[in-house]
């Protein structure tokens, strides 16, 4: 099976998510497709096999990243953990664009890609959740957002256990959208007429983001030489 999915991701590195079926993935290894359709019945499931390990990839990338670090500090934990993120994004684009860009619907998701997802937004998590309850950082007020904002904060505060406040989980979420929007600009090409490289705006984004927080910046060594 391992094999089976290491020619996949070949043929998604070089031909794109389209390109990855059953069938092809049987011919590279030189099998018929029926005698790999009782390992992965469809795309679908071969692709979701993917997902799952690239989840899996990423999230061993961000431990080891955070781990490395060395920080007791959960901000500059959360530092290292979303410079690793960009720096796998960008040397995996064929990868970020099956995990982020041509996600299949929660319906079509298996519970393991699910879980493995889940896994990767908890890294993110834990360091937010540290950082709140070691020192508080500003929060909105909840009376003063719509109400249809409030009800969805709500919610999801309570699918996270309470970790969060719904006001603390508004920060979060819009820390990690503007990370995730400004990575999907640079990995899919959709800024490229402008920049070739994001990474001065993707620490000036950094800087912003430990602001709102209230923790301190540093900034890596290449761009404080």
């Amino acid at each position: 099976m391992a094999e089976i999915r290491g020619n996949a991701r070949e043929l998604l590195v070089t031909l794109g998510v389209p390109a990855v079926t059953v069938n092809a993935v049987a011919r590279r290894m030189g099998v018929s497709g029926p005698a790999l359709y009782r390992y992965y019945p469809s795309q679908g499931e071969l692709l979701d096999a993917l997902r799952n390990d690239f989840y899996c990839e990423l999230v061993e990338t961000l431990k080891s990243a955070r781990d490395r670090s060395g920080a007791e500090a959960p901000g500059c934990r959360l530092l290292a953990i979303s410079r690793a993120l960009r720096e796998w994004a960008i040397t995996h684009p064929a990868e970020f664009g099956c995990l982020f860009a041509s996600r299949a619907s929660p319906e079509q998701c298996t519970s393991v890609v699910s879980q493995t997802g889940q896994a990767f937004g908890q890294v993110f998590l834990e360091e937010f959740v540290a950082i709140w309850r070691s020192k508080r950082f500003p929060i909105p007020s909840l009376e003063d957002m719509d109400p249809l904002l409030a009800e969805q904060l709500q919610a999801y505060s309570e699918r996270i256990g309470g970790v969060l406040p719904p006001e603390a989980c508004y920060v979060f979420l819009s820390c990690w959208m503007r990370l995730y929007g400004l990575l999907c600009m640079e990995v899919l090409g959709q800024i490229g007429f402008a920049f070739s490289n994001l990474a001065p705006v993707y620490e000036e984004c950094l800087q912003d983001l430990c602001r709102l927080i209230d923790v301190p910046y540093d900034a890596p060594e290449l761009l404080a030489a």
